[in-house]
């Protein structure tokens, strides 16, 4: 971590951007290569929302893990909701891959806790 700020908020901050980041996704296909107005300015304050969240969570979060996790988020929410919004299918094997994304995710967080120190002689 690089400041002293709550990290507990700052992982909430990351799951929002990463629930932004998912917004954004699906907007820009809806939006259909930004030819949809409505949909392309969804996805361009979703994207303006990703951002800022994320950066914010960053301030607390190392950018490597934070920016792994938020893509994971960014990329499992989208495959899950893609089928229900757009028609598009969720095959076994691609809720295989999933399950490995979101397991990779979780041993991040896992591994972004409290430092320990070593007694000294």
């Amino acid at each position: 971590m690089t400041q002293d700020t709550n990290p507990a908020r700052a992982w909430l901050v990351l799951l929002l951007a990463g629930a932004f980041e998912v917004g954004y996704a699906l907007s820009v296909g809806g939006s259909q290569g930004f030819t949809v107005l409505s949909w392309s300015l969804v996805a361009v304050v979703f994207f303006l929302l990703t951002l800022f969240a994320l950066s914010v969570a960053l301030r607390t979060i190392d950018v490597g893990i934070g920016y792994a996790v938020w893509a994971g988020i960014g990329a499992v929410g989208a495959a899950l909701l893609g089928p229900t919004f757009f028609g598009e299918t969720l095959t076994p094997v691609k809720a295989f891959w999933l399950t490995v994304i979101i397991a990779g995710v979780v041993w991040l967080k896992l591994s972004d806790g409290p430092k320990r120190t070593q007694a000294q002689p």
